[in-house]
């Protein structure tokens, strides 16, 4: 029972940090974990994809306060240039985080989500969607070919 636990929240905790701006990857761990434990594909489903989807909402919450640095000359990115990437992200943005779960890029949105001050709760339902709609892809493909 105890290794159970810990098995899950290593998961969590890759999970996680694959989220965040740091470099990882969290597939590997989810696959090792549904070939090599007993537990449930939906319960590592449910941990991988809460762990994810947090990881993706500390990304948020540090673009919100990357705002109130703003009017500090060493910060990177001009008003102009915020108030234009403002719009585009009003209009284009928000459906763009369906593509959370991708390498790369998708770290970076949910970051820019938090700068462009997105509700939360919209950011929160398309981060969580796209990130275990990915997750049941990984696993659905692992139990075809396993």
């Amino acid at each position: 029972m105890f290794d159970a636990i810990w098995q899950l929240t290593g998961l969590f905790v890759v999970a996680f940090s694959a989220a965040t701006l740091l470099p990882g990857g969290s597939e590997a761990a989810l696959l090792g974990m549904a070939a090599l434990t007993q537990h449930s594909i939906l319960t590592l489903l449910v941990v991988a994809s809460i762990g994810n989807t947090l990881g993706s909402v500390l990304n948020y919450w540090l673009g919100c306060f990357a705002l109130q640095y703003q009017d500090h000359k060493w910060f990177p990115i001009s008003q102009a240039e915020l108030t234009k990437a403002q719009g585009w992200f009003a209009r284009w943005g928000q459906g763009s985080l369906l593509l959370a779960w991708m390498p790369i890029i998708g770290d970076p949105l949910t970051f820019a989500a938090g700068v462009m001050q997105m509700r939360f709760w919209r950011f929160l339902g398309l981060v969580a969607l796209s990130k275990t709609l990915r997750y049941m892809a990984i696993l659905g493909m692992f139990k075809l070919f396993w």
